[in-house]
Formats: C-alpha cells, sequence, structure tokens
C-alpha cells in the first residue's frame, strides 16, 4: 500500500530546512607567552537552549601533530583529566547568553594552533564550528624597551639642546644690534667733540 518515494528526504529537507547552530570566534589571536588569554565563542541557535547543550573545545597543533581536546561542557564545566591543557583552561562562558568562552592559562610557545568550538544545541545539532588561530609571541625583552626608552630620551634631551642654543643665539644678536645702535647713536649725538 505504502509508496516509496527516493526523493522524499529532499523534498522534506527543502520544505524544513535543518536548524542549525552558527559558532563565532575571532580568527586569529596573538598573545604574550606566560599571560592568560581569553578565547570568545558566541553561538546563535533558532531553538531555545536545550538542557542538553554540549560545548567542545578542541586543539590542532601548528604543525598538525596533534589534535586533542581541550574543554567540555554538557550542563555543567568538565575539567580535563590528562594533557597539555589539564589545570590550565576555565570555563568563562554564560549559556544563557549564549557565551561559551574559556580562559587559557600561562600560554606557551607549544599552544601555537588552532582551537575549535563547536556548540550542539538540539535539536541544532549540526552547523559551523568555530575557529580561533592563536599565536603566542615573546615577551618584549627589558633590553628592547631599554633601548627604546633612551633613544626617544635622547632624542627629547637633543630638541631641548637645539631650541634653548636657538633661543640663547636670538638674546645674543638682539643684544649685540642693539649695542651697535646704542653706539652709533652715541656717535651721531656728539661728532663735534674732537
Amino acid at each position: 500500500d505504502k509508496v516509496y518515494c527516493p526523493y522524499r528526504q529532499v523534498l522534506l529537507s527543502a520544505l524544513w530546512p535543518a536548524a542549525a547552530v552558527e559558532v563565532h570566534t575571532s580568527r586569529e589571536v596573538d598573545a604574550v607567552n606566560g599571560t592568560n588569554l581569553r578565547l570568545k565563542c558566541t553561538f546563535s541557535s533558532s531553538s531555545p537552549i536545550s538542557q542538553h547543550l554540549s560545548v567542545t573545545w578542541n586543539f590542532q597543533s601548528e604543525d598538525l601533530s596533534s589534535h586533542e581536546p581541550v574543554f567540555y561542557y554538557l550542563k555543567e564545566p568538565y575539567k580535563l583529566s590528562a594533557g597539555r591543557f589539564k589545570e590550565r583552561v576555565t570555563w568563562d562562558g554564560n549559556i544563557e547568553r549564549n557565551d561559551v568562552s574559556i580562559v587559557i592559562w600561562n600560554l606557551q610557545p607549544t599552544d601555537n594552533g588552532t582551537f575549535t568550538c563547536q556548540v550542539k544545541n538540539p535539536p541544532d545539532v549540526d552547523g559551523t564550528i568555530g575557529e580561533v588561530r592563536l599565536r603566542v609571541v615573546q615577551k618584549v625583552h627589558f633590553s628592547e624597551i631599554h633601548f627604546l626608552a633612551v633613544a626617544i630620551g635622547s632624542a627629547c634631551v637633543l630638541m631641548i639642546i637645539v631650541v634653548t642654543v636657538v633661543i640663547i643665539c636670538r638674546h645674543h644678536r638682539k643684544k649685540v644690534q642693539a649695542k651697535k645702535i646704542e653706539i652709533r647713536e652715541e656717535k651721531e649725538a656728539s661728532p663735534l667733540e674732537d
């Protein structure tokens, strides 16, 4: 009695498109070695926030040698029991505000790579996966800061010296001209005294 229609699923998908979660992250982030960084991730969903909403953060190293979990959330945050991010990641999100961000503590050069943020909000389980490419840069060394301060300070001192010399020269020139005018006036006033 039932007729098989091979295009039934396609028709249903076209008439009722599957809901999807959209995930939003910064594309690239630079951070200083040894500091802490908030990796921001937000989402939007066509469905209300579900009790079964889950968040998965993963990491792919820059050299593509490892793919490892960073963080997981399902009703509550779960800490990692092993791996490079154990004891270094904390939850900093707010599900009611569609924020599923985390904080990574004490960044290391080995943290260079791509972090992915995936949100599933049943029935919205498909959608985009947010990616953040992290580049950990070395701290600016004191010698570089010291050199910069000395260069800027020297330039300022040099400018002050030049301005002071110009002012003194102008003042001296005005004094000399005033004296010449005074001498000339004295000579003009008393030519008969000889």
